[in-house]
């Protein structure tokens, strides 16, 4: 089994020094490219070769939705996670149905986290060119919201429901993609909108304003304060947003219009982070964990966005509902290193 391999290997590391460090090969999945996601696990790779702790080989454009089975069930070695996978895993519903609440409760039992990052924010966005009306001009309409399958899917399509009261396939007509095809999908023109999770002044933002002038929509004041939104924005992996409009308006750039009712711009949070298997050795977790932390500051500089989707929050979206706990040789590498942990985020094993 991989983690036998694993745990071998890291007793060679221990037993024989730095020379044999390099000898641990890992598998990590994450999503594409011009996200937290990405560059979170692009990070963790660069410095575990960097510093001779492992050789992560690195598969992007995954679906995270089977990313992190294939760690549950010692497939794979890390894998990227927004937080409602798991809590869905766990309860064995959504695109985990097929195996019911025993064995998904099982499956996410094994699931422990390395480090955070915000994956994303909801909300609404268009061409200008398609002369949309904001969220009361969706019915009929053609929607991107995500990926075939997986939490950001969900998300997406429970934010337009609550918000406009449509579902998809009965009032508006949504296309789903794996990541990797989104942003050509979307420049191409088809959808006549889309919401999913994106980050202000990510790599995809830009290309997409290349192709014509953008427009966005801050959630309604209302369903953003409504007693359904904010349920569901305190489910695991969810967290509400709001910030200045002048300061969104600011990152996104003068080709790409914001709007909202007032100057607050409102949305929601996607939550997550890397997480491996809860048998992973504990020597080599704490290594891949104290480097991670430590080089922080130069994660943060490495794009545009990277100082505000949170790497340096490790608490964000733990402990409640949310079933996944952090890793303990990975919590000792986050504490030794000055953040606080609370004892509810930390598994015992």
């Amino acid at each position: 089994m991989l983690l036998h391999t694993i745990r071998s290997l890291a007793v060679l590391v221990i037993m024989s020094g730095p020379v044999a460090v390099a000898q641990v090969n890992l598998t990590a999945e994450t999503a594409s490219p011009g996200g937290a996601t990405h560059l979170s696990s692009l990070h963790l790779t660069d410095i575990a070769g960097t510093l001779g702790i492992a050789n992560i080989q690195l598969a992007d454009g995954q679906t995270l939705t089977n990313s992190i089975q294939n760690v549950a069930e010692g497939k794979t070695d890390i894998a990227a996670t927004p937080y409602i996978l798991p809590f869905l895993m766990s309860r064995g519903v959504g695109p985990y149905g097929s195996m019911g609440a025993e064995r998904g409760a099982e499956l996410a039992g094994n699931l422990r986290a390395i480090n955070p990052f915000t994956l994303g924010i909801f909300f609404l966005s268009a061409y200008e060119s398609k002369n949309l009306g904001g969220w009361d001009d969706l019915k009929g309409r053609t929607i991107y919201n995500g990926p075939p399958r997986g939490g950001a899917l969900a998300n997406a399509r429970s934010m337009i429901q609550i918000v406009a009261g449509l579902k998809d396939g009965a009032d508006y007509d949504g296309i789903q993609v794996n990541w990797g095809q989104g942003t050509p999908l979307i420049t191409s023109g088809e959808p006549d909108a889309f919401v999913i999770p994106l980050v202000f002044r990510g790599m995809n933002l830009s290309t997409m304003v290349g192709a014509g002038k953008m427009i966005s929509w801050s959630m309604p004041k209302a369903a953003f304060e409504s007693v359904a939104m904010q349920r569901y924005m305190g489910t695991p992996g969810n967290a509400p947003v709001s910030m200045p409009l002048v300061n969104v308006q600011g990152l996104m750039g003068p080709n790409w219009r914001v709007v909202s009712e007032d100057d607050i711009f409102r949305g929601f949070a996607m939550i997550g982070g890397n997480v491996v298997h809860k048998d992973m050795d504990d020597a080599l977790v704490y290594r891949l964990v104290t480097a991670y932390v430590k080089a922080l500051d130069d994660l943060q500089a490495k794009a545009p966005y990277a100082a505000s989707v949170n790497f340096d929050v490790p608490m964000q979206g733990m402990c409640g509902d949310n079933p996944v706990k952090y890793h303990r040789a990975a919590a000792r590498a986050w504490r030794e290193a000055g953040f606080e942990l609370d004892d509810c985020a930390v598994a015992d094993d």
